[in-house]
């Protein structure tokens, strides 16, 4: 199954929540919904969003469209119930992300994860809402060594942050089962792009890399530089959101769908990629070698997504490989 977005979205044009709307791929989504001249509402606490991002993304879409903007934290449910009020569709990407942090902070990451999306489900069933599609993630696959991941098979997950997305999962079923509110979920697959926040101990690999290349700086690899992931450029992720909210039937809801390329792409194979790029327009940053940290805990070896189910059933096509991705990334972080 296949069918053009822009048309779809001409014809169901209508009011669209985005939790997490001013972090890296929740802006995106604005910015593509209001250039499709959608109503969009607009939800986020700043804990790890940034202003900067929704005025870039309200900003690129030139004017068209309609967004309102509530400040607020959906671990908090009157937050939840005041952004859903008239919304058709929720695309739900709030949440503290990162390994790491979920480590360092377990309770943190439950409170926003799971009290969050709660919160968050149950004011979407209460207000009618057409269609929750929500990020979920490949870290919970676990430690189920068999590549490439398919959704039907997941393995033990390794991290508190990876336990709150599978009870997302748990939770987003339950709720079309007992009330009817139809449910998406998205496992991406180390999305990247332009906005993705660069500084502080949980930054993102791609991102982090570039700034410390544009310093002139060696980059950390944890690990031999062998671990490898199915890197998935930001505008692949919009594209499943949207055909995932907009998709016809109750078939295709109440599961969960990998989001990204099917490819494999090593930490070393990506630090090259980068490193080419940025050098680009800095050549003293060929020079530069990793520097090689110890591996750190709750990370997996290898990630590979088979994305056949959300092709099938979605009509999903990637537009950007790794490399396509990287090249569009690199103007955001090197000038």
């Amino acid at each position: 199954m296949s069918w053009p977005l822009a048309d779809r979205l001409a014809q169901e044009r209508g009011r669209w929540l985005v939790t997490g709307a001013a972090g890296f791929i929740g802006s995106h989504l604005v910015q593509a919904l209001l250039e499709a001249e959608q109503d969009v509402v607009g939800l986020d606490n700043f804990a790890t969003g940034f202003r900067s991002n929704l005025e870039a993304a309200v900003g690129l879409a030139r004017g068209r469209g309609r967004f309102t903007f509530i400040e607020g934290d959906v671990a908090e449910l009157a937050s939840c119930e005041k952004a859903c009020a008239g919304v058709a569709y929720v695309l739900h990407q709030a949440a503290l992300g990162s390994v790491p942090r979920s480590l360092k902070d377990p309770i943190a990451s439950h409170r926003a994860n799971v009290d969050g999306f709660l919160h968050m489900l149950a004011a979407a069933r209460d207000a009618k809402v057409a269609r929750f599609v929500y990020a979920s993630s490949s870290s919970v696959y676990g430690d189920d060594p068999v590549l490439p991941k398919v959704e039907a098979r997941t393995g033990r997950v390794l991290s508190p942050y990876a336990a709150t997305k599978h009870v997302n999962e748990i939770y987003a079923g339950v709720f079309q089962r007992c009330y009817g509110l139809q449910t998406v979920g998205l496992r991406y697959f180390n999305v990247f792009g332009p906005r993705q926040d660069p500084n502080g101990a949980y930054a993102a690999v791609i991102p982090r890399w570039y700034a410390a290349l544009a310093r002139g700086e060696a980059c950390e690899i944890y690990g031999d530089g062998l671990t490898s992931r199915d890197f998935c450029f930001v505008a692949n992720a919009v594209q499943a959101n949207l055909r995932a909210a907009l998709a016809e039937g109750s078939a295709v809801t109440d599961t969960v769908y990998n989001v990204s390329v099917g490819g494999k792409t090593s930490l070393n194979e990506l630090y090259a990629l980068i490193r080419a790029q940025v050098a680009a327009q800095k050549p003293e940053v060929a020079r530069l070698e990793p520097v090689y940290r110890p591996a750190r805990p709750g990370d997996i070896r290898d990630s590979q997504a088979d994305i056949s189910k959300i092709v099938g059933a979605l009509g999903y096509a990637p537009t950007h490989d790794v490399a396509q991705g990287i090249a569009q990334t690199t103007p955001a972080y090197v000038g």
